[in-house]
């Protein structure tokens, strides 16, 4: 027999070899199920709590859904039907003036603690400030902007009721924006400056584009934070049973509807109807409040 034809190193190589198949009985792999079961349990309970908002709302509310709740004022006292869609137009008023204050100084204020000056005395102070903001109770700012506004103005409106707002999204822009911006890489920082980019351009032409999925998120967690808020409207923009535009004229410096308050006002009352327009009226905030969510979701994900 040929001794070259009875040697075969493959055989001996895969003798040699560690077997790399699974074992459901090894310590590492009972203690990877185990944890894996653990997380999937948690994140299950941590959805009951949303999932069973959204079934209240959708069989409690969820029948009134139609045309007329969002074409219509809402009724008073014994009528029925009506519905709230001028509540609708004023969150999305106020929240539009919040939005309008807040992300342009937000904006400016990220460029400024992650790119032109992030380890001075002056950003030091200006985080602190921020992670303070997101702590801050919404009922004071509402109290504050009632303070500055309401009785500059002498009367509730939109634009009081958008600063309270502002106050409340100005931290979460701030903080997220520079989040966003300190993740850029810094190696395309120095190849742009490498090429003979000034610091404004490296920023409005590398930075921002780069960091914009990030800072998008951050304002679109902003705006679904502040439509949310009741306390501050209760301070700012009190209520209205009327449309914030009538006759082609948009009335700013007066007293404007919200879903939230409209929610707060009919929860109280003794009639069925309004009962059941504050639940359609919580069912639409809460998808509101979603579609923002996933908005950011889904635009933190995406890449420039």
């Amino acid at each position: 027999m040929n001794i070259q034809d009875s040697f075969h190193p493959e055989q001996e190589i895969a003798k040699e070899a560690p077997c790399l198949q699974r074992s459901l009985l090894e310590g590492r792999s009972i203690t990877n199920i185990l944890l894996t079961g653990i997380a999937w349990l948690a994140a299950i309970i941590a959805s009951v709590p949303l999932i069973s908002v959204l079934y209240g709302l959708i069989v409690k509310g969820g029948h009134r859904l139609s045309l007329e709740v969002f074409t219509e004022l809402p009724p008073a006292g014994f009528e029925e039907g009506g519905g709230f869609g001028n509540a609708i137009v004023g969150t999305l008023v106020t929240v539009g003036f919040g939005a309008v204050i807040s992300i342009p100084i937000g904006f400016l204020a990220a460029i400024f603690l992650a790119e032109l000056e992030p380890d001075g005395k002056v950003a030091y102070v200006a985080r602190f400030c921020a992670k303070t903001l997101t702590g801050l109770p919404s009922i004071l700012a509402g109290v504050f902007a009632y303070a500055v506004v309401v009785l500059a103005t002498g009367t509730y409106s939109a634009p009081a009721a958008g600063v309270a707002l502002a106050l409340l999204m100005l931290p979460t822009v701030v903080l997220t924006a520079e989040g966003a911006m300190r993740m850029v890489p810094s190696k395309m920082k120095a190849a742009a400056y490498g090429i003979g980019c000034t610091r404004s351009q490296v920023i409005w032409k590398i930075v921002l584009p780069t960091a914009l999925p990030g800072v998008l998120t951050g304002v679109m967690l902003a705006i679904a934070r502040a439509a949310g808020e009741t306390a501050p409207l209760l301070f700012t923009a009190l209520f209205s049973n009327y449309w914030f535009v009538e006759n082609g004229t948009a009335h700013v410096m007066e007293p404007i509807a919200s879903l939230s308050v409209l929610i707060y006002n009919f929860a109280g009352m003794p009639y069925e109807n309004q009962i059941e327009l504050a639940w359609t009226a919580s069912l639409v905030l809460v998808m509101m409040v979603l579609l923002f969510n996933i908005l950011a979701r889904v635009l933190g994900r995406k890449k420039v």
